[in-house]
């Protein structure tokens, strides 16, 4: 609607200039065509002065007498026909040119005025295009403003139902707590039943072993009969009604204490109502209504006040997770640590066995040459030895284990 109305002001404005501009251009072609005029009828005035004093010439003329003026009359008439003729063509000359210079003047004018025509049709076109356009939004606007209403009134009428406006509440809750993140850690318990059989909407699970109750059971059907209301009277008293539902549901809320039966809790309750447009009307009737809840340990949220405690919440599980993990991480060090140690007292051990074991077989093959393969020998000078068989030639191991060098392998245990 603002860029309608701005094109409808920028166009007013044209017309209003264009027709500002033609005007001053045709009190400029009225003020050539007087002097015009006025040039014409000096030129007139001229030629009859002319023609007057051809009259009295000639009266002159004929009063003097015939024989004096007989034999010059037709020569001094020649004459003064002559220079009136002069007289006259170049009185016509100065009226042709001046005739000429205001033309020329005025033709500028006139194409100018052509223009602004042109442009005034053209710009008519235009407003009445741009009208066609404004009654086309307008109408869509209106069929769309009927459709939003009878909406509205088919919302207003199911809500009036308390089992479906209660419904509503939880469903709006629920998606908050979506948005938030909160539904996939599965810390949060709707329908959760007191001791006594007291029943909030929703418990919510702190970090630390704490809990938040939450109640979404708002008092909204006064506010449904204003928005439907039809006079402005009716609808004042039904926002007046809501505003004092919601103070009472407030004190009901506060007398049943939850934060008791969840402890531990914060001392407060949070009273959930569905849409911005509840608080903000339930707070122009009554101002104070925050302060008095507050006093009475009620927090009043709307979507986005909650959604943002919500995350807030979140964050804190996130960062008890990472805590958490930050604490397994230093156990399974720790136990990674004490096996490393182990380990290398046994690596260390295997080690030792492996240099006793070499030490062994070196001894045992000393004693194999030393002992056994001399008298061996023997059977060979004696030819008893199995034909095209040999004893064979030991040798001693020269490899020696490697030992860990580190430090925590040979530090002493």
């Amino acid at each position: 609607m603002d860029i309608v109305f701005a094109a409808l002001l920028g166009f007013a404005l044209g017309l209003i200039l264009l027709f500002w501009q033609r005007g001053r251009w045709q009190s400029r072609v009225t003020e050539l065509e007087i002097r015009l005029e006025q040039e014409r009828d000096s030129a007139d005035e001229k030629a009859a002065l002319l023609r007057n004093a051809e009259r009295e010439l000639a009266d002159a003329f004929k009063a003097l007498s015939a024989d004096a003026l007989k034999s010059n009359n037709q020569a001094f008439l020649d004459l003064a026909r002559q220079n009136l003729a002069s007289f006259q063509e170049q009185a016509r000359g100065d009226l042709a040119a001046r005739q000429q210079a205001v033309a020329t003047l005025v033709k500028p004018l006139a194409e100018t005025l052509d223009k602004l025509n042109t442009q005034q049709r053209e710009m008519e076109q235009l407003r009445s295009g741009a009208y066609a356009g404004l009654t086309e939004q307008v109408k869509g606007l209106l069929a769309a403003q009927h459709d939003l209403k009878s909406e509205t009134h088919r919302l207003v009428t199911a809500l009036r139902r308390p089992e479906v406006r209660g419904r509503w509440g939880e469903v709006q809750l629920r998606r908050v707590v979506e948005m938030a993140g909160m539904l996939d850690h599965c810390d949060f318990f709707e329908q959760e039943a007191t001791t006594d059989g007291r029943r909030p909407d929703m418990v919510v699970r702190l970090p630390g072993g704490k809990s938040v109750v939450l109640d979404s059971k708002a008092p909204v059907a006064a506010y449904l009969e204003a928005v439907e209301a039809e006079h402005e009277d009716t609808r004042q008293r039904a926002l007046a009604r809501y505003a004092q539902h919601v103070r009472t549901h407030v004190q009901q809320l506060a007398a049943k204490a939850y934060w008791e039966q969840f402890a531990p809790a914060p001392e407060f309750v949070v009273l959930f109502l569905p849409g911005e447009a509840f608080f903000g009307a339930a707070l122009r009737e009554d101002p104070d209504l925050i302060e008095y809840a507050s006093e009475k340990k009620v927090i009043l949220a709307t979507p986005t006040t909650l959604l943002a405690l919500l995350k807030a919440v979140y964050y804190g599980w996130r960062q008890e997770a990472l805590a958490d993990n930050a604490r397994q991480v230093s156990q399974l060090g720790a136990q990674l640590y004490e096996r490393l140690s182990k380990l290398g007292e046994h690596w260390n051990s295997v080690g030792k066995n492996l240099g006793q074991a070499v030490k062994a077989y070196n001894d045992a093959t000393g004693s194999l040459e030393s002992r056994v393969l001399v008298t061996a020998r023997k059977f060979e000078e004696l030819q008893v030895a199995a034909e095209g068989k040999s004893l064979p030639i030991t040798q001693p191991v020269e490899l020696a284990a490697r030992i860990l060098q580190a430090p925590e392998s040979t530090a002493e245990k």
